[in-house]
C-alpha cells in the first residue's frame, strides 16, 4: 500500500468530495502527471490532484454541466495551484479521446470518474433533481440538451417506465409507481414526490415513511439516469479508458448505483481479461464510517480502481492493490 502524503489539502469546494483520501490512494498522483477529472463537479477531488501534481502536472477537469463547470473553473483558477496546469473542457466523460485530443495533452497517468451528483446541482430547485423545493421535473446535467423528465415522462406508457425503474434504480414497486406516474402526468419535482409518496402509503399501509421517500428518490434517479442516458455514456467511457491511459496509468470510478458499479466491475474484469489492465481491485472500497456519518451521500458511494498495463518499467510503484 502506498501512503499519502499527509496532510490531505484542505478543500474550499461548496461539493464535499467523497472518499478523497481513497481516491488519491488509488490513483498516486505525482508531480509532472497528466491527470483527467471527467467529472469535474464542484472540483474537490481535483483541488487535492492539482496539489500532488504540482509543480508541473497538468488537469483537465470535464464537465457536462457547463453552468457549474465555469463556477468551478473560476474558482479553482483563484486557488494557488502551485505551478499545476489547469485545463477545462465542457464535455461528457463518454467524449474523453476527443476532449484530451482537443486539449492538446498526452494520454492520461489519471482517470477520476465521479458519477456522482454535485451538491450544487441538487441544491439548485430549478435543475429539479430533488424535491425539497419547488421546481420544475428537468434532472438534465446539461440543460442544453435534451428534453426535461416531465416531456420524456409523458411520452412513457407504463410498461417501459416499469423497465426503467426496474434497470436503473432496482425499485420494487416499480410497476405501482409507473402506472401512477402514467395516469397522473406530473410536472414538478413536489409533484411527483407526492404522487409516488402518498400512493405507497395508500396502498402499503404499513411501509414505513422512510421506505417511501426512499422510492421517490429512487424514482428520480431513475428518470435521470433516463433522461440523461448515463448508462450509455458510462459504457462509452469504459469502453475507451484504456486507450486513454499511459502505460502504467491508473484509473478510478466512484459509483452510487448497482448499474453503475456492475458495469465498471465487468469492464475491469474483461480488461484484465484482454490484457488492457495489470491490476484491477477485486473488492469494491466502501467510504469509512467516519465519512458516513458526517456525510449521507457517502453511504452508497463504490469505488473501483484499475492499471494500465505496462511493458516497461516506468518508475512508477508495482501495480498492486491500493
Amino acid at each position: 500500500m502506498v501512503e499519502l502524503r499527509p496532510p490531505l489539502a484542505p478543500t474550499t469546494s461548496p461539493h464535499t468530495p467523497i472518499m478523497l483520501a481513497e481516491v488519491l490512494r488509488c490513483l498516486q498522483p505525482r508531480p509532472s502527471d497528466v491527470v483527467v477529472d471527467a467529472t469535474l463537479g464542484g472540483g474537490g477531488h481535483a483541488q487535492a490532484l492539482l496539489t500532488r501534481i504540482a509543480p508541473t502536472g497538468t488537469l483537465l477537469g470535464l464537465d457536462v454541466d457547463g453552468v457549474e463547470l465555469v463556477r468551478t473553473a473560476d474558482r479553482l483558477h483563484q486557488l494557488d495551484l502551485g505551478g499545476a496546469r489547469l485545463l477545462t473542457r465542457h464535455a461528457s466523460f463518454a467524449d474523453l479521446p476527443d476532449a484530451l485530443r482537443l486539449a492538446g495533452v498526452p494520454l492520461a497517468n489519471a482517470i477520476l470518474v465521479d458519477l456522482g451528483v454535485s451538491s450544487m446541482q441538487m441544491d439548485d430547485p430549478a435543475r429539479g433533481l430533488y424535491y425539497k423545493a419547488v421546481g420544475p421535473l428537468d434532472l438534465r446535467l446539461d440543460l442544453t440538451r435534451g428534453e426535461p423528465a416531465s416531456a420524456w415522462l409523458a411520452r412513457q406508457d407504463v410498461a417501459s417506465l416499469a423497465h426503467v425503474l426496474r434497470e436503473h434504480a432496482d425499485e420494487p414497486h416499480a410497476a405501482f409507481i409507473a402506472a401512477r406516474l402514467v395516469e397522473t402526468r406530473v410536472t414538478t419535482t413536489h409533484a411527483l414526490e407526492r404522487v409516488v409518496r402518498t400512493s405507497l402509503m395508500e396502498a402499503h399501509p404499513d411501509l414505513a415513511l422512510a421506505d417511501a421517500k426512499l422510492s421517490v428518490r429512487r424514482t428520480l434517479q431513475a428518470l435521470r439516469i433516463a433522461v440523461n442516458d448515463e448508462f450509455t455514456a458510462l459504457d462509452r467511457l469504459l469502453d475507451a479508458l484504456p486507450a486513454c491511459l499511459a502505460p502504467g496509468g491508473r484509473v478510478a470510478v466512484l459509483t452510487f448505483h448497482s448499474g453503475e458499479d456492475r458495469r465498471v466491475k465487468q469492464s475491469f474484469r474483461e480488461g484484465r481479461r484482454r490484457g488492457d489492465y495489470s491490476a484491477a481491485a477485486r473488492e469494491v472500497i466502501r467510504s469509512t464510517m467516519e465519512e458516513t456519518r458526517a456525510n449521507r451521500r457517502a453511504s452508497s458511494a463504490k469505488l473501483r480502481w484499475a492499471v494500465r498495463r505496462t511493458l516497461t518499467p516506468i518508475g512508477r510503484p508495482a501495480a498492486g492493490r491500493p
